[in-house]
Order: structure tokens, then C-alpha cells, then sequence
């Protein structure tokens, strides 16, 4: 069944389904990360059912966004999402895989992505296939995502991706070998004692080495409670 919701009030709408991964976390985080300014042209890797660019739109409506995803079904309900919302001139969707030259090389001034975390043989795999996809490199690996990101970027171009702590030296070596240069890194905390459960990553297309850690991000304000920046990303401020 068909679960439409808002990401604000009188904001855009997302769907999404059972058989789908569901609407997480690591979406509206990774939507915080990029430095969005009108008329940037944007790719979405394995958009699923289009929330990541929805997100992104919601944040700054003047871009121009294209989703590519590997299953029907995700980008079928993802095109739905885009004509609820009046989007189509800005938002659409390509069914497609992102190891094959699907979309225009050196097309995008923004690639966004959140890959699969888990590596083959890290654990067991979800039943749906949806979800083995959205969680595991079954149906790519961390390369692949970096060489499509790194051929569809132009030069200067930025990739920005969410990934889990544990996978930080295969995320950098793997950036570096494909010719993005990771240059800004910020670690997610769920509170301020607790150790990093996320990391965010920007990488430029030919940048220069130097990589900037920035303060952390906090799920949890010091006296309990969401923190006053998790509020904003989830527009609740």
C-alpha cells in the first residue's frame, strides 16, 4: 500500500511502500550537507522512491534534479511523487543501472548519493529485494557509485554521500582512486557522549587534497531531546 506523507507542513509530499526501504534518517541528514544555490544541476544515485530529491528541493527549489535507480517499482512511485507535487519541469526519474552510461558524463555539478553501507558476506541479507539493494552491495559496490559519481560530475563538481563509520578508509581510498578528492567530513553523533553512528562526506571532482572535519553533528541535545540543528533538518524549526 501506497504511504504518502509530507516532509513539512504544506510541504512536498513523498510516498513510499512496504516492500520499499522506509523513509530514514540518513536521508534528511545527507540533505543537510550539500551547499545548494539555484540553478545547480543535480544527479540522485539510487534514488529509490525520490525522497533525497525531494529533500533537496524542498531546501532550495531552484535546482534542477535527475534520480536514476536500478527498480521499476522505486522509480515508478518516485514519478508519481514528482507530478503530486507539480515537479516535473525541475524532478524527473530514469530507471537504469549507474555501472552502465545511462546519463550524460560530466552533466552534473552535484552528485548526491546514500549507497548500500555493508560489504557481500557482512550479514544477512533482507528477504525483499528492495531493501537487499538499500543496504548491502549486493546490487553495487562502493566503486562503482564512485566511478559513476566521478564520470557524471563535472570538473570541480561535488559528490556528497552519507556512509557508516566503520567503511571511513574504504570510502576515502575508494574517492581518491576514482578521482574525487574527499574535502569536507562531518561525523553523527546520536548524543554527545556517544560515539559516531553516521558520517557525512563531500568530495570534488579533481579537487586539491585537504580534507576539513567539522564539528559534529548531534542528534541529541545535551539535556535530552532532539538538538536544535536535527530540528531544523527535519524542518521543525
Amino acid at each position: 500500500m501506497e504511504r504518502w506523507e509530507r516532509l513539512k507542513p504544506g510541504g512536498l509530499r513523498f510516498v513510499w511502500t512496504e516492500g520499499q526501504f522506509p523513509p530514514g534518517l540518513d536521508s534528511f541528514l545527507l540533505s543537510s550537507l550539500p551547499r545548494l544555490k539555484p540553478g545547480l544541476r543535480v544527479c540522485d544515485l539510487g534514488c529509490g522512491t525520490g525522497l533525497l530529491s525531494l529533500l533537496l528541493l524542498q531546501r532550495q527549489p531552484e535546482l534542477r534534479v535527475t534520480g536514476l535507480d536500478i527498480q521499476p517499482e522505486a522509480v515508478r512511485l518516485a514519478g508519481l511523487a514528482a507530478g503530486e507535487n507539480g515537479l516535473e519541469d525541475r524532478l524527473r526519474f530514469c530507471l537504469g543501472d549507474l555501472r552502465e552510461p545511462v546519463l550524460p558524463a560530466g552533466a552534473y555539478d552535484l552528485v548526491i548519493c546514500n549507497p548500500p553501507y555493508y560489504p557481500p558476506g557482512s550479514g544477512p541479507l533482507p528477504r525483499e529485494e528492495a531493501r537487499r539493494a538499500a543496504r548491502t552491495e549486493w546490487a553495487c559496490t562502493l566503486e562503482d557509485v564512485c566511478r559513476a559519481a566521478a564520470r557524471l560530475l563535472r570538473w570541480g563538481g561535488a559528490l556528497c554521500l552519507v556512509h557508516k563509520p566503520e567503511r571511513l578508509t574504504d570510502l576515502l581510498c575508494t574517492l581518491r582512486g576514482t578521482g574525487l578528492e574527499p574535502k569536507r567530513l562531518r561525523l553523527v553523533s546520536p548524543r554527545p557522549e556517544a560515539a559516531p553512528s553516521l558520517l557525512l562526506l563531500e568530495a570534488r571532482r579533481g579537487g586539491r587534497p585537504g580534507l576539513a572535519l567539522e564539528p559534529p553533528l548531534l542528534q541529541e541535545a545535551p539535556g535530552g531531546g532532539p538538538s536544535a540543528e536535527l530540528d531544523r533538518i527535519y524542518f521543525r524549526s
